[in-house]
């Protein structure tokens, strides 16, 4: 695994195509103090020893040099072993909702951005667990692989969206089903649990049954019901709001009554998520009282240092620039190397 350990660093690098500019405007502007100055292809001749070539060819090899250097103070770094560690914690799927009723804003800013931030912030509190998310509407699919590598989860929750599943509907059963897949094949000692955020309109599958099972399997399922049960429209992205075929206005509500069922039957908690921290921590109390066994997480150790190749070129071009000079050379102009 090939990583930055500083990789701030690397922002030194938008000084590249500044210096680059500068450079070309300074050529511009010297070329055209010679034209003021005097014919070209005269001063050509008076000049048999002045290079075009050369001065951009040095230039060229500083700026890479510079490059490389930068690069080499953000450290880059590459993995070579894998190491697994044992922790204490518990094993969480999230089955996420992100068909288009999921858009309304009956909660700010809409449903799943404020679902999206509920899962940031549960990511945050966690330390030894591990953690996956499942994304679906009329499909499901797994996004977030079981993992301990909570600055990656959290990266990809960002870029969630609606989009992600051109098939609509609500297949809440699937997305169970899915989750309890994405656990693997072998049994873990670890508490399993199922985190179902929906706004649960358009249910489409046996989602009851698919719950019955998780339990039978040990897996607790929790469920997040976001929205309202008055409802909202839903935004079309273009200023205005969805429409049925008749042109009314669709109004999408939390399906409250299903979400309690479902977690009734997976012998969970059901949780209202509205514009308030509430839901949060009500799904972080829940969450620590399943008991914390030892799991299992590999990980990539032992990070070896190869900035020193990044020097080592670097200042192998700061030599052969320097031994080019700005002038042609007598001695080995017959040699043409910069095609003069």
């Amino acid at each position: 695994m090939f990583r930055f350990a500083h990789i701030e660093y690397l922002w030194l690098l938008a000084i590249i195509p500044v210096l680059v500019g500068l450079h070309i405007w300074m050529t511009k502007r010297k070329q055209r103090q010679l034209r003021e100055f005097g014919d070209p292809e005269l001063l050509a001749e008076l000049m048999p020893n002045a290079s075009r070539v050369r001065p951009h060819v040095k230039f060229a090899m500083t700026i890479t040099a510079l490059a490389l250097l930068l690069i080499a103070v953000a450290r880059p770094q590459y993995g070579t072993k894998e190491e697994t560690y044992k922790r204490q914690g518990i094993e969480v799927m999230v089955a996420l909702d992100i068909s288009n009723s999921m858009l309304a804003e009956d909660v700010a800013p809409n449903r799943l951005d404020r679902a999206k931030q509920m899962l940031s912030k549960m990511v945050d509190q966690m330390v030894d667990d591990k953690v996956g998310l499942v994304v679906f509407a009329g499909e499901a699919y797994t996004q977030i692989p079981i993992t301990c590598d909570y600055v990656s989860a959290k990266m990809f929750l960002q870029t969630i969206n609606t989009d992600l599943i051109p098939a609509q509907g609500t297949a809440i059963g699937t997305a169970i089903q899915t989750c309890m897949r994405s656990f693997g094949a072998e049994q873990s000692e670890a508490s399993r649990a199922i985190i179902l955020i929906t706004d649960g309109e358009n249910h489409e599958d046996d989602a009851v049954a698919a719950v019955k099972s998780a339990k039978e399997k040990g897996i607790s399922v929790y469920v997040v019901g976001i929205g309202k049960p008055e409802g909202s429209p839903i935004p079309d992205g273009r200023g205005g709001f969805k429409k049925d075929r008749s042109g009314q206005v669709v109004v999408s509500r939390l399906n409250e009554q299903m979400c309690q069922e479902i977690a009734q039957a997976g012998s969970g908690m059901y949780i209202r998520a509205d514009n308030t921290n509430t839901a949060s921590r009500a799904l972080q109390q829940e969450l620590d009282k399943l008991g914390k066994s030892e799991i299992e997480s590999t990980v990539f150790t032992n990070y070896n240092e190869q900035y020193q190749s990044f020097v080592l070129i670097s200042l192998l071009l700061l030599v052969i620039e320097f031994f080019i000079f700005g002038r042609k050379n007598k001695s080995i102009t017959k040699l043409n190397i910069f095609g003069e």
